[in-house]
């Protein structure tokens, strides 16, 4: 049977649009008074970042200014240490998600930058990228690949130990997560040292074995982004196929659930997913059809939409995590954590604005039967799962395929808490 074509849903996405920016500008998490992390939060720059970078996004979408955002900036200069950054000044030793959380504050200084052509965001931008990433140049090549530190870590990751100079996280290989942030400033500068630095860290993070390491799928997307804009910025072939390489791991290699979302560590199918990483996945897909053509990308793309991000927003508009469904292992959908307030309810920002940004690319193609091809039961792109717990009285539809009762994913921001708290999806394999 032929594929027809279902335009996007736009009014559905404009409701999780409303829905996440009223969150994010109502909440007092991210007002002015909350938004600025306290001095013990470890992952420095990591929420200031992703703020403002959220409220950016918004901007994009709707014109609207979130006030916060220019509050945030007015005052950012004060949070600072004597270097231009947040968090202590190692003498020493790196501090990965010291690294890591500077990525997101150089994206969203970056894109504050681009919108508004401000002096105060690149120059904070090049204080950055100069003090705290350019120093770290020739050290990327001892980040460690072989330890036996204790912690597996929580839905927010913590410090686990030192090894060879690198104050380490469980979420593995967060130092990386800054090529994304490092591309981005390279693209607003064009200063040949960040690309040298950026050359050192892609070579070295492409040669590890990120399953055996466990590595964290969030950082390993992040960083796939960052070489895609890489490529887009010098068109050196390289950078596109370190990036194919990554995506071919992610989607082929056992980085991807069965609901077109993420296993939170490679190996690790007993956790749970994250929804920024679910965001990282459709925009490297989106982005990679762009480049390449290749309409592998542009279906996987639109399921991750249609499918992975089906359940990861909330009724109050942030994003939590869902249980990761594997064929063998887990085969129900479930909600495991309401909200990831400190990290996901921004990054679903980002994601909504390139999904409203790019609306040719997550058109859902559909038969009109569902059928089981391959591992699931399926309409096309539109996967279909058993539905109980409440969530089935808010099933778009229901269908009958070999003597079972089937519905798509159910949204769970449509969902009252506690019915989506009780829904559980069970995926036939």
């Amino acid at each position: 049977m032929e594929l027809t074509l279902q335009p996007l849903d736009t009014q559905q996405l404009q409701d999780r649009i409303d829905l996440n920016y009223q969150r994010l500008s109502t909440g007092a998490y991210y007002s002015i008074e909350e938004v600025f992390s306290a001095p013990d939060y470890d992952w420095y720059g990591d929420k200031e970042g992703r703020a403002l970078l959220a409220f950016v996004c918004h901007y994009k979408l709707s014109g609207k200014m979130i006030p916060c955002m220019e509050q945030m900036l007015a005052q950012m200069e004060s949070r600072l240490n004597a270097d231009g950054y947040f968090g202590p000044i190692w003498p020493d030793n790196i501090q990965e998600q010291q690294l890591s959380g500077h990525s997101w504050l150089l994206r969203g200084l970056c894109e504050h930058y681009e919108q508004f052509g401000d002096d105060y965001s690149l120059q904070a931008v090049r204080r950055i990228t100069e003090n705290l990433f350019l120093p770290k140049l020739g050290r990327f090549s001892s980040y460690p690949v072989r330890r036996e530190l204790e912690g597996q870590g929580g839905v927010s990751g913590s410090q686990i130990g030192i090894v060879d100079g690198w104050i380490l996280s469980s979420d593995v290989g967060c130092a990386f997560m800054s090529i994304d942030g490092l591309s981005h400033a390279y693209q607003l500068t064009k200063d040949d040292r960040i690309r040298q630095l950026l050359d050192e860290m892609i070579r070295v993070y492409l040669s590890i074995d990120k399953v055996a390491l466990q590595a964290q799928t969030h950082c390993t997307l992040t960083a796939a982004r960052g070489m895609v804009r890489m490529y887009q910025q010098t068109g050196d072939q390289a950078y596109l196929q370190g990036a194919e390489a990554i995506a071919t791991l992610y989607f082929e290699g056992g980085g991807m659930t069965a609901t077109y979302q993420n296993l939170n560590w490679w190996g690790r199918p007993d956790t749970w997913t994250e929804p920024c990483a679910i965001v990282d996945s459709m925009m490297l897909a989106g982005e990679l059809y762009k480049l390449t053509g290749d309409d592998r990308y542009r279906c996987l793309a639109a399921r991750i939409y249609h499918n992975g991000l089906a359940t990861a927003q909330r009724n109050n508009g942030g994003a939590g995590t869902d249980s990761a469904v594997t064929e063998g292992g887990q085969d129900i959908l479930y909600m495991d954590m309401y909200e990831a307030w400190f990290c996901c309810t921004m990054r679903l920002a980002e994601g909504l604005w390139y999904v409203s940004s790019n609306s040719d690319l997550f058109a859902a193609r559909t038969e009109g039967r569902v059928t089981k091809k391959g591992r699931v039961y399926s309409d096309g792109d539109i996967l279909y799962a058993q539905i109980s717990g409440g969530g089935e009285a808010y099933a778009e539809k229901e269908v009958q395929v070999d003597g079972l009762t089937l519905s798509p994913l159910v949204k769970f921001y449509q969902l009252p808490t506690e019915i989506a708290e009780a829904t559980k999806q069970r995926i036939l394999f």
